[in-house]
């Protein structure tokens, strides 16, 4: 009977000590694979922009992915405020960015609404990484919403383009492709009454512009920002994803991260180098961007892409740094290459041998030029000067030790004579002790202080 409860007292500890940890393993592999966001917080974060123009939205999707950089270009745009359009992006060319963030200098508002909210950004951007046709249905799903609400027409900023498909799909391009207006409205009413009260998304109005009472109904629009190439991305509704448009990305982008490629478009990849050190939100993501593939090399020189390129046939930050440095020695007239060719060989040798001979002709008539008897007349001097030392010092420590011994004689009689003198005092200063004590006993017994004193001795 004992061993019975005994065993079934251990299988109740074993269930206890086992259920919190399949808990927890259950926690970690919920925090492992979240992908992130719900759909609420989906449709939460992708209001604000699911009205943009198609090219527009896919450079902010894929600037998105590049917070620390988005951050730098807000900081730029604001010390630039005058920069907008082409000229903008131009003027960034020399900057570490990624050219989707290069892009987006064109349009200083959309870029003040990202600055004031860069949590925002890094969530759309993890969003995007994670689940990019997740995200583009969710615009989709929006701009429905907006047209069914009477809010989405086209207008003299914008051209709306349906295509029939099941569902269909909703494209907004401007209605001058070298003229784009950024749209500016109220989330919560463009798509009718809101359906998430407690995901209630982003509202940006831009304090410069006057857009009256059409925001407050519907869609406005601020100055329109004259681009050619700035806008270069694309919204791949089929596939769920961006593109890139490779001519208009090459002639914006003229000093670096040109692409080699022969097809009008291409697909955008993620370049991690241009994370700048940002954690990545899903366990996906992070195993995907932050590995080092063996073969990357071997398919990116399979794709034709130059050495030294990204998964976008970018140039990396370090060789775009050493190209700009050769193109300012060749503005200079300086030719580096040359000056290696011309060390090499033969050549090389002879100018090395000269130099090594010239340094070592130049120590030996210094030694030389100096004079023998000179040398050893400084050495003898040099010897003296050393023995004048040691005399003196032998002086010097002769006399301080006279000095002492006199200093010592003088104190030991000073002091015989000042203890005779105080001896008298000594002996006047027992009696008066002696009296005082005196006094002090006489005191207690008649003064208070002690208990059951107070009354003196009759």
């Amino acid at each position: 009977m004992k061993k019975s409860i005994f065993n079934l007292l251990s299988v109740c500890l074993l269930i206890l000590l086992i259920t919190p940890m399949l808990g927890w393993a259950a926690d970690a592999d919920k925090s492992d694979n979240k992908s992130t966001f719900s759909q609420a917080e989906l449709d939460q974060m992708v209001a604000p922009i699911a009205l943009y123009p198609d090219s527009l939205l896919s450079q902010i999707l894929m600037a998105s992915t590049y917070p620390a950089n988005v951050a730098e270009a807000v900081t730029w745009s604001k010390n630039n405020p005058k920069e907008e359009g082409d000229a903008a992006v131009k003027a960034v060319q020399n900057k570490s960015w990624d050219p989707s963030v290069m892009s987006l200098v064109a349009f200083p508002q959309v870029l003040e609404m990202m600055g004031k909210q860069p949590e925002w950004v890094q969530n759309v951007g993890d969003a995007f990484l994670a689940a990019p046709d997740t995200v583009m249905d969710t615009v989709q799903n929006l701009r429905r919403k907006a047209k069914a609400e009477g809010n989405l027409e086209t207008t003299k900023e914008q051209k709306i383009v349906i295509e029939q498909a099941s569902p269909e799909i909703i494209i907004i391009e401007p209605a001058k492709p070298s003229v784009v207006y950024v749209p500016v409205y109220n989330p919560t009413v463009v798509y009718g009454t809101w359906w998430w009260p407690a995901y209630t998304p982003y509202y940006y109005y831009p304090p410069r512009y006057g857009f009256g009472s059409a925001v407050v109904a519907g869609i406005g629009f601020g100055v329109g920002v004259a681009i050619t190439n700035s806008l270069w991305g694309g919204c791949n509704w089929r596939r769920g994803d961006v593109d890139i448009n490779v001519n208009r990305y090459n002639n914006i982008n003229v000093n670096q991260n040109r692409i080699n490629a022969s097809n009008r478009t291409t697909n955008w990849n993620h370049n991690s180098n241009n994370r700048r050190g940002v954690p990545y939100r899903d366990k996906a993501s992070q195993n995907k961007f932050n590995s080092n593939n063996s073969g990357a090399k071997n398919r990116q020189d399979y794709r034709g892409r130059e050495p030294g390129r990204d998964s976008n046939n970018n140039l990396s930050s370090r060789d775009a740094d050493r190209k700009r440095a050769q193109n300012t020695l060749k503005q200079r007239g300086e030719d580096p290459a040359a000056a290696r060719k011309q060390l090499s060989g033969a050549g090389g040798d002879k100018v090395r041998n000269q130099v090594s001979n010239i340094d070592r002709n130049q120590a030996n008539n210094k030694f030389n030029s100096m004079d023998k008897s000179n040398r050893k007349n400084n050495f003898d001097s040099g010897s003296l000067k050393s023995g004048n030392i040691k005399n003196n010092s032998k002086s010097k420590e002769r006399a301080n030790t006279s000095n002492f011994s006199n200093k010592r004689s003088n104190y030991s009689q000073n002091h015989k004579t000042r203890n005779s003198s105080l001896s008298g005092l000594r002996n006047q200063s027992k009696t008066s002790n002696n009296f005082n004590r005196g006094s002090r006993s006489r005191s207690s017994f008649g003064g208070g202080g002690h208990r059951g004193g107070g009354r003196g001795r009759r």
